[in-house]
């Protein structure tokens, strides 16, 4: 079972794992702050301590790093296939705004290809030790897995394509509320993060501006899915007579 002790090893020497064999998207430039957690985009530096100031907060990076390393082994599984997770949210944000792990926050998320999607992946990480926390939408629309991993989650959203934007969804489970949150389209590349390979959207200002707007920059402790992100939008509600299985949490 997933567990947020030390591993026997030195995560340095783990860090290889995240390089699985999954088809190949166009590379992308590594990380290049002159320091791990200073970011420089042309004139603006953006320097973001990751002095810790409490044990939660290392307990939380300790548990996010494992947490990753569990990911890429479970992905491995289908190394024959299209799957290629990338970073969304907090941690893309994390990695191209300061080339590191955000100290406050509490969850990773990924972003996948909803025609890429496989039903295998629920029981894969459940026989990896994280059980299923929740399961919003369907394949066809709005389609979200959580599981958790003691004080941090992982949450996999499911990206829809149209013709010149691209799209996840989100649900309230006490409502039934939907959420769309719209993005320019993007493609899949891979970059270093911490020394791991992970993907990333290979037009990340892009992505990240749409996300968190122009002042991704400074960051934010305080932040509401339902109304922070710069490219939410209310998208109706569920029909009470498919809750039961839009709606299941665990």
């Amino acid at each position: 079972p997933f567990s947020l002790t030390e591993p026997s090893a030195p995560l340095s020497t783990l860090y290889p794992l995240f390089a699985p064999s999954l088809p190949s998207p166009r590379p992308f430039p590594p990380c290049s702050g002159p320091d791990p957690t200073v970011q420089h985009l042309g004139t603006l530096q953006v320097e973001d301590s990751l002095e810790l100031s409490s044990r939660r907060e290392r307990r939380s990076i300790n548990g996010i790093l494992l947490l990753l390393l569990l990911i890429v082994n479970v992905f491995q599984q289908w190394s024959n296939s299209n799957c290629c997770p990338k970073f969304s949210s907090l941690p893309c944000l994390g990695w191209f705004r300061q080339c590191s792990i955000i100290p406050y926050s509490k969850d990773v998320d990924l972003g996948i290809l909803i025609k890429n999607y496989t039903p295998e992946i629920i029981p894969a990480f459940q026989k990896a030790g994280l059980p299923l926390k929740h399961k919003f939408g369907k394949v066809e629309d709005s389609l979200e897995l959580s599981f958790q991993a003691h004080d941090v989650k992982l949450d996999i959203f499911f990206f829809y394509e149209e013709m010149h934007n691209m799209w996840n969804g989100g649900t309230q489970a006490k409502t039934g509320k939907k959420f769309k949150y719209m993005f320019p389209k993007f493609t899949h590349c891979w970059t270093e993060f911490l020394e791991m390979k992970v993907g990333v959207p290979c037009e990340t200002l892009a992505y990240v501006e749409a996300n968190y707007g122009r002042n991704w920059a400074i960051p934010v402790t305080s932040w509401d899915w339902k109304t922070s992100p710069s490219n939410v939008h209310e998208y109706g509600v569920w029909p009470i007579s498919e809750w039961d299985d839009v709606i299941q949490v665990y």
